[in-house]
């Protein structure tokens, strides 16, 4: 039901666009989440958007950098990146959640396979 794609390697300061299908959701689907899961660390809250209004929230990490974005005709969600950091090196994941202003794992229902992202020189 979820599949994201557009990761790849890129040099600090470069950009990427993910994309993710998100067709066959439930219709209590409301919001699009985009997290990510380094290394050895655990998985975090990025951004997300409401598919009614297209109502964005950012983790602060992110915010000015990161534009994440639907199309509800496609079903499409995208999380636009600029001034990649090598921090932002991780596996990202998009998710489906019933509500909005949701940053928690748990509170997401649907989750695609992930795509990497390495931010190198």
């Amino acid at each position: 039901q979820l599949q994201a794609s557009g990761g790849g390697l890129v040099q600090p300061g470069g950009s990427l666009r993910l994309s993710c299908a998100a067709s066959g959701l439930p219709v209590s689907s409301y919001a699009m989440g985009w997290f990510r899961q380094a290394p050895g660390k655990e998985r975090e809250f990025v951004a997300a958007v409401t598919w009614p209004a297209g109502t964005t929230d950012y983790v602060d990490s992110v915010r000015g950098r990161f534009t994440v974005s639907r199309d509800k005709a496609s079903r499409t969600v995208y999380l636009q990146m600029n001034s990649l950091k090598p921090e932002d090196t991780a596996v990202y994941y998009c998710a489906s959640s019933r509500g909005m202003w949701n940053r928690e794992v748990h509170e997401y229902d649907y989750w695609g396979q992930g795509t990497q992202v390495t931010v190198s020189s």
